[in-house]
């Protein structure tokens, strides 16, 4: 979760703080929450911005919502996210915390569409949106679709070059088993993963720990973490197809890498 408004990372950092959380999205929309209540909230100058908006001043919170309905034209959803934007970048946190719970109804769209990937679809599109808060050229007509469609592309190369490359679906032996972690234990026994590969593994794909908490708690970066369960997970794929491994090792690793590769409890 959010632990503080300060923690929030500016734009284009690394932001595994700000994506916290089991449902990063629900975290970003209670921040938003947070942010425009109270007797300082977050809010913009709807008599200033003009185009339809209420003369008055309006919360985020009730601006996304504005901007969602179908008489928002064009010209002042661009007017609104040139301001957004060009206060993310100048006013720090709170308001990058802001731009994204307003741009949640696009960024849960972005992540339906990207819902077949095994990786932490929510965080990198967090993450992706972030950066390109600092990169969006604000002139233009729609600046919003443009800030989204960067996000989509961004997010989506990462998720896929954190897949395992070489994914291997392979039958699971009626007569073999073992647990999960026994079989990593014996993974790293035949030498086709290291220990820290081990704990990396289980930790993300068998015990529901996010990449992004994981990097944190290690004190990584996300990104080194994320490519690093990668290759170790090509390399065990690798080596059960080439019969690199015992035949005592073969049977449960096959069970493993199926589980592991292709576990739908941690696909979004």
């Amino acid at each position: 979760m959010f632990t503080a408004l300060s923690s929030v990372p500016a734009v284009g950092l690394d932001v595994p703080r700000l994506v916290r959380g089991e449902q990063p999205f629900n975290v970003a929309a209670n921040a938003l929450r947070l942010l425009t209540t109270g007797p300082q909230p977050l809010e913009v100058d709807g008599a200033t911005l003009g185009g339809g908006l209420p003369a008055r001043r309006i919360p985020l919170s009730e601006l996304a919502a504005i901007l969602m309905h179908p008489s928002c034209g064009h010209a002042t959803s661009d007017q609104v996210w040139c301001l957004l934007i060009g206060r993310a970048r100048a006013d720090g946190p709170a308001w990058v915390v802001g731009a994204v719970g307003v741009a949640l109804p696009g960024l849960r769209h972005a992540a339906r569409r990207l819902r077949g990937f095994s990786g932490d679809v929510q965080a990198e599109l967090l993450t992706a949106f972030v950066a390109a808060l600092g990169s969006v050229k604000l002139g233009g007509p729609r600046v919003v679709q443009r800030l989204l469609s960067a996000t989509f592309t961004a997010a989506r190369a990462a998720l896929r070059a954190a897949e395992p490359r070489t994914p291997v679906e392979l039958p699971v032996p009626s007569s073999g088993g073992g647990h999960p972690d026994v079989v990593l234990a014996r993974a790293v026994a035949a030498r086709v993963i290291t220990a820290r590969d081990a704990e990396l593994i289980g930790a993300t794909r068998l015990e529901g720990v996010s990449v992004a908490d994981y990097a944190e708690r290690h004190g990584r970066g996300y990104w080194a973490v994320a490519k690093e369960r990668s290759r170790a997970e090509e390399r065990l794929a690798a080596a059960i197809r080439c019969g690199a491994l015992t035949d005592e090792h073969a049977t449960v690793i096959a069970e493993a890498t199926t589980t592991v590769a292709f576990d739908p409890a941690h696909r979004c």
